[in-house]
């Protein structure tokens, strides 16, 4: 929880860690891992519970609820909560002298959420993809193909397994609809953004796709409600809150949203940025202004702008493969690691490598590939070029598949970058020259958190978000890209596309 004042700045902080301070959950990582190693869910009302703590810790810590004008959130994209007939009168009756948990004890058909790690619906995405012609299309519809974890996928896995469960609900939530919900005191609507990660929503349209319901669960829209533009308000806060806190009876609810479209939000990201979390799964997000939904990545409603799109790109290979070539080729030293890339050319003599230590997301593919500048595949490089062909290759990567969502380099262009080898200033250097644009870091250790806030702001105003948030702290300028870089990029990645087909072609069964 991040709560910032009318400057802009943070002025409280809060959290609660599941594991440790609801054990009786006994969750690892907030989930927990079925038998079959494919079903991954969490407790629902571990959800409820952490929001009684954390608002008590909030209470205890003097926190002056009155004060907040606005709350929005956010929640992890793809999880769903399952409403049972019923609830909505809790919810509009909650006891303001109980907490929420026991209150809301019996108010699920489904008591255990699939979330975002869960893989087990393989054969509902089969279906859901030939249903409206293939995956091409499913994509260009609803913005992606059809993910396992997509909560449309998840429907139609419960329909065919639990029948009865389904029958029992009165509503379906997202679990940020469903936060929302808890605040409101009724159903809240699923907003654009959110709703975009569900293999259900016509993102162009801004509408539920009928193909897509009636191929999950027939009368599906009327258990999912309207979907609603992200800066949306939804209301005040339920009286319970007034009562139990001290929350102002005027205190607007502003739509929640998904945690990737919250952190676009945090970040700030105008149209021609890009922002890149370099962890150990490294993560690109986009600001568009049109839709170009491919086979690979996401496209989802842009959060603070209604007309627009953001992109989001997941790579697994990231920081654990840096960390594995540098052990490898620069003796456990990241000085060693940074010499190399200093001392290498750019565009390191024409030689291109691939490094993937999992099978990855985008492309699917696995192992390490080194090609020669005859696009000759050899076996070793000198540990030098090793280090530059990782770091190019990496970053060649996430290019080439954000222009194939849209991403083009233009006049203004940044890269606002994040994660652990963002303190790198040598790797920076090198994304700064692939992409041709200056590179600047920014600190979004809650920037899901944060963009919610700002999202509040956003939703109670009559201005823009990019007006509600022009004074807001701005990012750091780290690296400006090396003259003559954008020749020698922008042709060597038209040869890594090329020969990146060529190491798929190679990774297929």
């Amino acid at each position: 929880m991040v709560c910032i004042g009318a400057d802009l700045c943070v002025v409280h902080q809060e959290c609660v860690h599941y594991d440790s301070e609801l054990p009786q959950y006994r969750t690892e990582g907030g989930v927990h891992i079925h038998e079959d190693r494919l079903t991954v869910t969490s407790p629902v009302l571990m959800w409820v519970q952490a929001l009684d703590l954390l608002l008590e810790k909030l209470q205890g810590a003097g926190f002056n609820f009155s004060a907040v004008r606005a709350l929005s959130g956010s929640g992890q994209q793809h999880s769903s909560v399952f409403w049972k007939q019923g609830a909505s009168e809790t919810l509009k009756d909650l006891n303001p002298t109980k907490k929420l948990k026991p209150q809301l004890e019996h108010s699920f058909s489904v008591t255990h959420s699939p979330v975002w790690m869960d893989s087990s619906t393989s054969e509902q995405c089969k279906g859901l993809e030939e249903a409206v012609g293939g995956a091409t299309n499913l994509s260009h519809l609803t913005g992606s193909r059809a993910y396992e974890r997509f909560t449309g996928s998840q429907i139609s896995k419960l329909s065919a397994k639990c029948p009865e469960s389904l029958r029992e609900t009165e509503r379906i939530s997202l679990v940020s609809s469903f936060a929302a919900s808890l605040f409101l005191g009724g159903y809240a609507n699923i907003d654009f953004s959110d709703g975009s990660g569900m293999n259900l929503l016509d993102i162009r349209g801004r509408s539920w796709s009928e193909a897509c319901l009636q191929t999950v669960y027939p009368g599906l829209g009327r258990l999912l409600g309207e979907p609603v533009p992200s800066p949306t308000l939804l209301g005040t806060v339920n009286p319970y809150f007034v009562r139990r806190y001290g929350f102002s009876e005027s205190c607007s609810v502003v739509a929640f949203t998904g945690d990737n479209p919250a952190s676009l939000a945090g970040m700030r990201l105008r149209e021609g940025d890009v922002a890149v979390s370099l962890g150990t799964s490294d993560t690109l997000f986009l600001s568009l202004s049109d839709a170009r939904p491919e086979l690979d990545g996401h496209v989802f409603c842009n959060p603070v702008d209604t007309h627009a799109y953001m992109a989001l790109l997941c790579f697994k290979n990231g920081s654990l493969t840096r960390e594995r070539i540098r052990k490898q080729f620069a003796r456990g030293s990241w000085d060693v690691f940074s010499t190399a890339l200093m001392e290498t050319p750019l565009g390191n003599h024409g030689n291109i490598g691939f490094y993937f230590d999992i099978l990855e997301i985008t492309p699917s593919a696995v192992g390490d590939h080194r090609f020669d500048s005859d696009n000759r595949q050899v076996t070793s490089f000198s540990p030098q070029v090793e280090v530059r062909a990782l770091v190019e290759g990496q970053f060649l990567s996430r290019r080439l598949h954000a222009e194939r969502l849209g991403y083009s380099i233009r006049s203004g262009t940044r890269v606002l970058a994040t994660g652990g080898a963002s303190s790198n200033k040598h790797i920076l250097q090198v994304l700064s020259d692939v992409f041709n644009a200056p590179v600047y870091t920014i600190d979004v250790s809650d920037s899901a958190c944060l963009g919610s806030a700002y999202r509040a702001l956003h939703g109670v105003s009559k201005l823009s978000f990019s007006e509600v948030t022009k004074n807001a702290a701005p990012p750091k300028l780290m690296v400006t890209p090396t003259p003559g870089a954008q020749q020698v990029y922008d042709h060597m990645i038209k040869r890594f596309a090329q020969l990146e087909e060529k190491v798929c072609q190679k990774s297929r069964p």
